[in-house]
């Protein structure tokens, strides 16, 4: 259990993409890292974009990011409503500031879009959000991950499996 002394925040609104929240949530639960599911409100049943729901464990502002080792942003259409939360954008800034892994995936670049923390990195993302991200000073590029120092980054769901170990290796390496 490699990542049995980790604790990372899962970001949660409606309409997230089912797989590119719950695939690398258990994922790192297997290697024994506890992650919370962090939404606008605690304990609310937040339905996926397909229809399998989560609930929320704690609210934006219940948390504090410093207890944190890593961040997970899934995509589907929720980084749209994510990236409205100061909450959200500061949470996010403080993994960067502190050099955390943050992992995102699909359209949940548009919540590090909006943090600004993109400048300069090289990432990844759904084709759909490519000119969003070299608007914000990323290079993107077409792979299934990229890693740019604590940033991982991955396309879509068929990339989940690469994805989710390279986030997990990057937690195990802090």
């Amino acid at each position: 259990m490699r990542l049995a002394d980790k604790k990372i925040i899962a970001l949660v609104s409606k309409d997230f993409e089912d797989l590119e929240l719950w695939y690398p949530l258990l994922r790192l639960q297997e290697e024994g890292a506890e992650v919370h599911l962090v939404g606008e409100k605690a304990g609310v049943e937040y339905p996926g974009k397909y229809g399998v729901p989560a609930v929320s464990d704690s609210a934006f502002d219940e948390i504090d990011p410093s207890d944190y080792d890593g961040i997970l942003v899934p995509g589907g259409w929720s980084p749209d409503k994510l990236r409205r939360y100061d909450k959200v954008l500061d949470m996010v800034r403080h993994m960067h500031e502190n050099e955390k892994p943050i992992g995102q995936i699909c359209h949940a670049g548009w919540v590090l879009i909006s943090a600004g923390i993109l400048e300069g990195r090289t990432v990844t993302s759904t084709p759909g959000i490519k000119d969003d991200m070299m608007n914000a000073g990323a290079t993107w590029v077409d792979e299934a991950v990229v890693q740019d120092g604590h940033i991982v980054s991955a396309r879509r769901p068929p990339d989940l499996p690469p994805y989710a170990k390279a986030f997990a290796d990057l937690l195990a390496e802090q």
